[in-house]
């Protein structure tokens, strides 16, 4: 959605030197019309194609009240995996009826919040949370559908803070037998709620589908299981999310590549057993958001420090030169995913965009952090101070990550769309951050 006229840099039709005048820095801006066209490949490759297919956006990836109504308005179902994240689709009037309740330790109150605004699915778990469903139908009268979350013993090429699907996890029962099947038993008895099927999450940022289909096997072969132990036949299979983004130079795959083995896999097993071809759900949430937005910084202090930089010239000699350090007015308090996982992003000087690359530098942010680095070896034209950097793809795990560490209010969020932009998530203020802070009364005498 970028695109460069007269030496200025447009995102989705918005000059992004002007957004940045309008609503200061830094500044989140998504895409109204990136995050339109991925749900309707989705409705085309996916729901059209499969009866019964539904879409659950993963509101974890971003969310707001108005990405809830974007994701209403499309027709796609919600993955939430909070209370917090639950009021606010409500909040936002998202149907209760095409909610999805993830998450690997609901607490009560949140269960409660469910089930009494009659959420469409409870993904359950551990055996513990059926409990607990049970008691909260039971008392208000209600039953619930359900699905049980598995980890299929699968380890997918990714981060391991983002690898969720091997069997050492914090997610989902394990397969083994006298975990699950016990599990799955009390589900199907149970008069307070409908057992359907089940759910896996592999991991995030995946650009293979080997993974999919052995983690699709796995639960298939637990699916023939249950049919075969039980007489139950599954109605209904979860797939995950997970599907890769262009961050920097990664080939992003279309949703086909992923979907379409999983699809003629689980219709040949399904009608190899004599079932009835389930319901299929998938969760993106990282694919839809990712790179529908970047974020603008204002370029701040500038220190070049000597011989602590090694690379290698261009006739493969190792060269001791300095690193540029170049600060931006965010950073980890609105991305924290360099830190945390090492993730790359790639950017330009959008005051600057028509000039060539001059240097290497390592954008860094202004929290009292070494880690709070943006961009390491960037190449851009002559940064300068008060210049302005776009950020590509920073639309997953940045505004629904963002904290006031060192009491840095949180940005704004705007949403744009042919030209046209609207504020989404107006920006913090200082009070905003002190909002919730109280002096105790102990603490309250005269100052000395």
């Amino acid at each position: 959605m970028i695109e460069t006229r007269n030496g200025t840099p447009f995102f989705d039709g918005c000059d992004t030197t002007r957004l940045a005048q309008k609503y200061g820095t830094p500044l989140y801006v998504y895409s109204q019309t990136a995050i339109e066209a991925r749900f309707a490949e989705l409705r085309r490759d996916f729901i059209e194609r499969w009866p019964g297919a539904r879409v659950a956006y993963a509101a974890k990836s971003f969310f707001c009240l108005g990405m809830a109504r974007l994701v209403a308005q499309a027709g796609m179902c919600l993955d939430v995996v909070s209370g917090g994240e639950l009021r606010t689709a409500l909040a936002a009037g998202f149907p209760a009826e095409r909610i999805e309740f993830n998450g690997n330790n609901k607490l009560l109150d949140e269960l409660e919040l469910a089930v009494e605004n009659g959420v469409g699915r409870i993904i359950v778990d551990g055996a513990h949370e059926l409990e607990d469903i049970e008691a909260i139908c039971q008392a208000k009268g209600r039953r619930m559908k359900v699905l049980y979350r598995v980890t299929p013993g699968v380890k997918a090429d990714s981060h391991d803070y983002i690898v969720t699907g091997k069997k050492d996890s914090k997610f989902g029962f394990p397969l083994d037998e006298d975990v699950i099947y016990p599990a799955v038993e009390a589900a199907i008895r149970s008069p307070y709620v409908d057992f359907l099927g089940f759910h896996f999450h592999i991991g995030s940022q995946l650009f293979e589908c080997e993974p999919y289909k052995q983690a699709a096997s796995a639960v298939l072969e637990l699916v023939r299981q249950v049919k075969d132990r039980y007489g139950v036949g599954v109605q209904e299979l979860n797939l995950g999310g997970g599907f890769g983004i262009t961050y920097t130079t990664e080939e992003r795959r279309p949703y086909r590549y992923y979907l379409d083995p999983m699809m003629e896999l689980i219709a040949a097993r399904f009608d190899e057993m004599g079932l009835p071809r389930p319901a299929l759900v998938v969760e993106p949430g990282r694919s839809i958001a990712g790179d529908a937005a970047i974020t603008l910084y204002t370029i701040g202090s500038i220190k070049e420090i000597k011989g602590v930089r090694k690379y290698l010239s261009t006739d493969g000699k190792e060269v001791v030169g300095s690193r540029k350090y170049v600060s931006v007015d965010g950073g980890m308090t609105d991305n924290i995913r360099p830190a945390l996982y090492q993730a790359v992003y790639r950017g330009i000087l959008a005051n600057k965009a028509g000039q060539p690359p001059e240097e290497t530098v390592t954008v860094c942010g202004k929290c009292c952090e070494s880690g709070d680095i943006i961009m390491k070896d960037a190449e851009l034209p002559r940064a300068e101070r008060g210049d302005l950097l776009a950020v590509f793809s920073t639309g997953a795990y940045g505004y629904t990550m963002a904290s006031n560490y060192n009491s840095i209010p949180v940005p704004a969020v705007v949403l744009v769309r042919n030209g046209r932009d609207e504020c989404m998530v107006r920006r913090q203020t200082w009070e905003d951050v002190t909002a919730c802070q109280l002096i105790p009364d102990t603490l309250k005498g005269d100052e000395r």
